[in-house]
């Protein structure tokens, strides 16, 4: 199998893996406090990293890069799950999941602003059409005992988008000198270290009992999702344009809906579901077909 066709199945698992994170996320939510739980995904996925990191070999190091690095795990799992953790504590997980369909036109707009990547007209429509029904998709929601408060929620995922928009921008440009697994491992202990003291705040609640079912999403989140499909991204990113590879985060709002509606018997309205055509429509529209070498494929040789 092709190199590319290799990153095009990475890719459909990593998404497929995120978009079940949601409902995992709003399940584990029930047992421990936000903070607690995503500090819990990072430090397993950080314990299963001590014991194969002297796998990954030897990484090219440019001076500075540690800044990047840091930056990037800042971005996230930093403050993208700090968005996410809390947003999904006021909205469903299936809305949040289609907050997530943005994620490629934000790519996109970054690339042209940092990276002076054009952007076509084609584009800018869809990326139009797609925020007009995420705010119409917010608008339309309605408080419930899972999503008091949508509207604050969806901001929220939002500004997680906006992470992690910065987040694969520097991971495209970290990926020619770093194995895509360094890289994901370098995430869980930044990401561990940034959540550490967060537990010990006065609006975090510790946990007096571990129930068996809510550990068991903690480990999900942190092997399968924090591990595996942060891996297979990376992999996937380091293998084609970022801009093809944001394209697969379309599949998150699909699987995250319908996971929602058939596990947590999650709702949506008759707007909504127009609303979510709108935006996975706007997606579709954005995507310029027009067979052009991207800039950050040309940044990437030049590295």
């Amino acid at each position: 199998m092709s190199g590319k066709g290799t990153a095009t199945i990475a890719l459909i698992i990593a998404c497929s893996l995120w978009g079940s994170s949601f409902v995992a996320l709003k399940c584990s939510f029930e047992y421990f406090d936000p903070m607690v739980v995503i500090f819990g995904r990072l430090f397993v996925a950080s314990i299963c990293f001590l014991l194969i990191g002297k796998r990954f070999g030897k990484q090219n190091y440019h001076p500075g890069d540690w800044k990047l690095i840091l930056l990037m795990g800042l971005c996230e799992p930093g403050l993208y799950f700090v968005f996410e953790a809390i947003g999904l504590t006021y909205t469903d997980a299936s809305q949040a999941g289609m907050i997530c369909a943005l994620m490629p036109l934000l790519v996109g707009v970054a690339a042209r602003i940092f990276l002076n990547e054009r952007i076509s007209r084609r584009s800018l429509t869809g990326f139009s059409l797609a925020i007009v029904g995420a705010i119409v998709l917010s608008a339309a929601a309605q408080s419930s005992e899972s999503a008091p408060n949508p509207v604050l929620g969806n901001s929220l995922e939002f500004l997680a988008m906006l992470c992690a928009t910065g987040y694969m921008i520097i991971l495209k440009h970290l990926t020619p000198r770093y194995s895509p697994w360094f890289l994901t491992m370098m995430q869980a202990f930044i990401g561990t270290l940034f959540f550490l003291p967060i537990l010990f705040l006065p609006t975090t609640q510790l946990p007096t009992s571990y129930p068996l079912e809510g550990v068991a999403y903690i480990l999900f989140l942190g092997i399968c999702v924090t591990i595996t499909a942060y891996g297979l991204y990376n992999y996937g990113i380091s293998k084609i344009p970022a801009s093809q590879a944001s394209a697969f985060i379309n599949l998150i709002p699909v699987i995250s809906l319908a996971l929602g509606v058939i596990l947590l018997g999650e709702q949506l309205n008759a707007i909504q579901y127009v609303a979510s055509g709108l935006v996975l429509g706007g997606v579709w529209l954005s995507q310029d077909r027009k067979k052009a070498k991207p800039q950050l494929e040309k940044s990437r040789t030049a590295a």
